[in-house]
């Protein structure tokens, strides 16, 4: 009766504490969530439930590290508490252990290392992704928590106590593999650090500009079927004074309407969307196709501009967080560069809708926009992290003039 008593006093207390720890990462969560909307907050702004995460980070902190590091024993105590839930004898002691160290140590310091990653050290883009990622961990480690056995009741005689509570899908391992994956991805973060963050992302802006690179180019080639030169300019010809409205002979609203008013199967709406743009006519009355060309030659030299400021700027990117007799202004730049180049994929879909509407009025002020953004993306690339001109200085100076007069 005595080891019974026990038992029940074990569970009780791994059950109370489980809850504990549930209602901690949920506050927390919360603190993370504030700082993933205002990246540029203060960290003594976003005040904290729980020990000590509202107080000033100290300066002196390497936030990534603190992240790697918490992230890893995170996964380290989740692989514990999924083998001590899946296999016998199970001791709600043993869970509880490990619970407290979680709840005490990583857990609390994966947050102090998101609110350390301040964004004028290391940029707002860094701070709302480490903020996200530690989010994911803290979240996947709630689902954790909710496979571990509670207000179970032990079993008298020689039945296993584990057997009463056992989970039969064994719940517990696709969580432990989501809450590794949450990790991964913080501690790989910290490994790339700032510039590998934004390596990765001009990469994928890169990537995107070639998608819509490729899209053009194999839309341009496209031929029109017979009678389109005919049917181009007859949409409106109904002998009413009135002008249709904006976007009513769109293909793609006419197409969208069509499935308002319609059953129809996956593959026919797959089929009315991919069919739904129009083609250049051969006589092409409105230009479109010099527009395509100058576009295409545009987006090409963007996505070079991309390239090359990959090699020349971001692998040449000063330590971050910069030292105290370092210059500040490094950060900013970054964040007001990534504002810039993740912009211009947008505008350049933009125009490439345009293109696709055959509309010749819209072509034109995307192809300025495209053409305003470009050249205020390298304005903020022309001087090197001093302040100074390098080589990279007289190549943008060039990609000006060349996309300029296009």
């Amino acid at each position: 009766m005595p080891s019974v008593r026990r038992d029940d006093d074990a569970i009780k207390s791994l059950d109370s504490l489980v809850q504990t720890a549930a209602s901690l990462l949920s506050r927390l969560q919360a603190v993370l969530l504030e700082i993933q909307k205002s990246p540029a907050s203060s960290p003594a702004s976003s005040p904290s439930p729980a020990v000590a995460t509202d107080a000033v980070p100290d300066a002196r902190l390497h936030a990534l590290a603190l992240a790697h590091d918490s992230a890893s024993l995170i996964r380290a105590h989740g692989t514990k508490i999924s083998l001590l839930v899946i296999n016998e004898p199970f001791t709600p002691a043993a869970v509880s252990a490990v619970l407290g160290e979680l709840a005490a140590g990583p857990v609390p310091a994966l947050v102090s290392s998101v609110q350390a990653c301040t964004s004028h050290l290391y940029t707002e883009a860094v701070r709302k992704e480490l903020a996200g990622k530690a989010n994911r961990v803290l979240s996947e480690l709630r689902e954790l928590l909710k496979t571990i056995p509670r207000h179970a009741k032990v079993l008298p005689g020689s039945e296993s106590p584990r057997r009463a509570f056992s989970p039969p899908d064994r719940g517990s391992l696709p969580a432990t593999g989501l809450l590794w994956s949450a990790c991964d991805d913080v501690v790989n973060l910290s490994k790339g650090g700032v510039g590998g963050f934004f390596v990765q992302r001009v990469r994928q802006w890169k990537d995107t500009l070639c998608d819509i690179t490729q899209e053009l180019k194999d839309w341009g080639d496209e031929e029109p079927d017979d009678g389109d030169d005919d049917d181009d300019h007859d949409d409106d010809d109904d002998d009413d004074d009135d002008d249709d409205e904006p976007g009513q002979c769109s293909p793609v609203h006419a197409v969208t309407e069509r499935l308002a008013n319609s059953s129809l199967s996956t593959q026919a709406i797959l089929d009315q969307l991919m069919s739904s743009h129009q083609t250049i006519p051969r006589s092409d009355p409105d230009r479109i196709r010099p527009r395509l060309e100058t576009s295409l030659k545009r987006l090409r030299l963007v996505t070079l501009l991309y390239q090359a400021l990959t090699k020349r700027r971001l692998r040449k990117l000063p330590p971050l967080p910069p030292g105290p007799d370092q210059d500040a202004s490094v950060a900013p730049r970054l964040d007001a560069m990534a504002r810039a180049l993740a912009k211009l994929p947008e505008t350049f879909g933009d125009l490439a809708c345009a293109f696709y509407e055959l509309a010749p009025g819209d072509i034109d002020a995307a192809m300025d926009q495209c053409l305003s953004d470009a050249l205020a993306a390298t304005e903020l690339l022309a001087n090197d992290w001093q302040g100074g001109r390098d080589g990279f200085s007289d190549w943008t100076d060039k990609f000006r003039v060349e996309i300029d007069k296009m």
